[in-house]
């Protein structure tokens, strides 16, 4: 079988460092124990042949022998119908999991990532859109404190899903925004601990400490 390859920026500025959706995908194959490979592409020169891969311009893709794919969840999704450790083959708790990997995708993080643009940008000024922007937010984090306290994982076991919801709430995390919702707060914790969080988290950041030393020799 051919290894996997996730193709990311050949390097990104420290902000966005531990938070690049190519750590979801590190994330995943971990977690399966498939092997992979990672590849950069350049993040200041986005030339014709990023764009056929991701008509976005953005990261990551995948290939996978003849297969390139898009988008980290159906990317995500991809990869889970390879591996019993990313989602159960049984249809129900197949279908348990879709579910939450699209709310992950779309109740959570269609509101956390407008959200944050303002808070990397700095801009705290008090508007009716960045009003509507943080009661959109806070709605979605007080549902899903309500879940995330009667559950371990979202889907009973550990899955596809989680990687998602955890990666998406963590960024809210670290503008301080969950302070109140420990039971948010403990799910992450509990996502950041398993190991292959922490060796997709760490290849990440060396990956990008790998491209400074380039640049700067």
């Amino acid at each position: 079988m051919a290894d996997f390859v996730i193709t990311t920026f050949d390097w990104v500025p420290e902000t966005p460092r531990g938070y690049v959706r190519d750590i979801r995908l590190r994330w995943a194959l971990e977690e399966a124990g498939l092997p992979y490979r990672v590849e950069g592409t350049p993040f200041a020169d986005r030339r014709d042949a990023h764009f056929s891969r991701q008509p976005f311009g953005q990261v990551p893709w995948l290939t996978h022998g003849d297969t390139s794919i898009f988008e980290s969840g159906a990317i995500l999704l991809y990869l889970a119908e390879r591996s019993a450790a990313l989602m159960p083959p049984d249809p129900a708790g197949r279908n348990n999991v879709i579910e939450w990997l699209f709310a992950g995708l779309n109740s959570v993080e269609m509101a956390s990532v407008p959200w944050s643009i303002f808070k990397f940008s700095g801009d705290d000024e008090e508007t009716p859109g960045r009003s509507n922007l943080n009661a959109f937010l806070a709605s979605r984090l007080h549902h899903m404190e309500q879940v995330l306290a009667e559950r371990e994982w979202l889907a009973g076991d550990f899955s596809v899903a989680d990687i998602v919801m955890v990666d998406a709430l963590r960024l809210v995390d670290r503008f301080g925004e969950l302070a109140p919702h420990k039971a948010s707060r403990d799910y992450i914790a509990r996502g950041t601990a398993r190991p292959a969080f922490r060796k997709a988290h760490a290849d990440q950041m060396a990956f990008y400490e790998a491209a400074d030393a380039r640049r700067d020799a």
